[in-house]
């Protein structure tokens, strides 16, 4: 495994040349065409069979060996986030309101490193390397499962599939990776509840939606520290409340918005359920009603524990013990990469990103968001590794 991270560190420059091209011009959602042009003509003239996403800017690469065999998928994530950068790096964004604050750009930056890795191998190869290079993995987009409908996982069928995600909360590469659930469902929900209007001297001649909804909110924490089981935990948060114009005036509604985030299906589902009952049942006995919409989000990312194994096993060997560990507890962020490890085994795991002169680095989604580039030579190399064990396995 060690000569891997020898030629990954000889293509470096390329990569981190490329990250910083995408981190410039970063784009939001589903439609990507710079970063999709930026990737097509990165991997112009390797041999590839490239396909570009008919309902996205999505990309989709194929390495197929000299040999029959399995097929394995590595993900890469295109998009940004709506934040303005104020990070004074000399390749901020020149798009106001848009950054790469998640290490998106990394991602695709290594995915097309370990793609020329891996095409000086082919010869070796016994089996397929699919590399998908995803637009709209931020919610609300559901990049992953527009890929997945266009047949992402098919000719040949995908048997397993892997990500990394750079986490600059950890040493820079290094690797932490988990079994079973790994990242969290992410739901969001909106409250309405609907009462009577009136002046604030007269409150009993109104119905006052906002008493009725602080006391929705109370519940649902009660609801959730007596319903749920600590050891299939959820975690609901009322974020947004608004209510009222004016200090006199009860208005007619109130309305909440939250999310919820769960690391068990059956979890989920009790919570949700739990919601729309908890609203309901609160507003009718003071005889509001209350509206309740979810918005359901990415599920529950699961690791297959067999393929978590085989990449921490892999990870040794590239990074060498010390720098790879076993996580205590899943993260309660979430990742459309779910929708794939719903239907192949496979593992999403932490590559450490933080700058070598930081003990603390500003975290995912911070407009200071940092990145040590030197860590996506471990990135290039592990992706690449993951495909030639997998491939060599019988």
């Amino acid at each position: 495994m060690q000569p891997l991270l020898d030629e990954a560190q000889r293509l470096l420059d390329d990569v981190v040349e490329l990250r910083r091209s995408i981190h410039r011009e970063p784009e939001i959602g589903l439609d990507l065409p710079l970063t999709q042009a930026k990737i097509l003509q990165a991997l112009d003239g390797l041999p590839l069979d490239v396909m570009a996403g008919k309902r996205t800017t999505s990309v989709t690469a194929t390495l197929r060996g000299a040999k029959p065999g399995r097929t394995i998928l590595l993900r890469g994530e295109m998009d940004a986030l709506p934040l303005q950068e104020d990070t004074g790096l000399e390749f901020t964004s020149r798009f106001d309101g848009r950054m790469h604050a998640c290490g998106h750009d990394a991602h695709v930056a290594m995915l097309v490193g370990a793609a020329r890795l891996l095409v000086t191998k082919q010869a070796e190869l016994a089996g397929t390397v699919r590399f998908m290079f995803q637009p709209g993995e931020e919610e609300p987009h559901k990049g992953a499962m527009a890929m997945i409908e266009e047949g992402l996982l098919e000719e040949p069928h995908v048997e397993a599939a892997f990500a990394l995600h750079a986490d600059p909360s950890i040493a820079a590469g290094s690797l932490s990776y988990c079994s079973g659930p790994a990242l969290a469902s992410g739901d969001v929900f909106t409250i309405v509840v609907r009462g009577r209007g009136g002046h604030a001297a007269r409150p009993h001649a109104a119905a006052d939606p906002i008493p009725v909804a602080c006391e929705i909110v109370q519940a649902l924490q009660t609801f959730m520290t007596r319903s749920v089981d600590v050891f299939a935990p959820g975690v609901l948060t009322v974020a947004k409340f608004e209510a009222g114009t004016m200090p006199n005036i009860i208005p007619d509604t109130a309305t909440m918005q939250g999310t919820v985030r769960t690391l068990a299906p059956g979890t989920r589902t009790h919570i949700l359920e739990g919601i729309v009952r908890v609203a309901r049942g609160i507003a009718e006995a003071h005889g509001l009603t209350a509206e309740v919409r979810i918005d359901e989000g990415y599920p529950v990312t699961i690791n297959d524990p067999d393929s978590a194994q085989v990449l921490g096993d892999v990870a040794r060997g590239i990074l060498g013990v010390g720098r790879v560990m076993e996580q205590r507890f899943p993260d309660l962020a979430n990742n459309d990469f779910a929708y794939v490890l719903e239907r192949v085994p496979g593992a999403i795991v932490s590559l450490g990103t933080r700058p070598i002169d930081l003990e603390q680095s500003p975290p995912p989604h911070s407009n200071r968001y940092l990145l040590e580039e030197n860590a996506m030579a471990a990135g290039i190399a592990l992706n690449a590794a993951l495909a030639l064990e997998f491939l060599s396995a019988k």
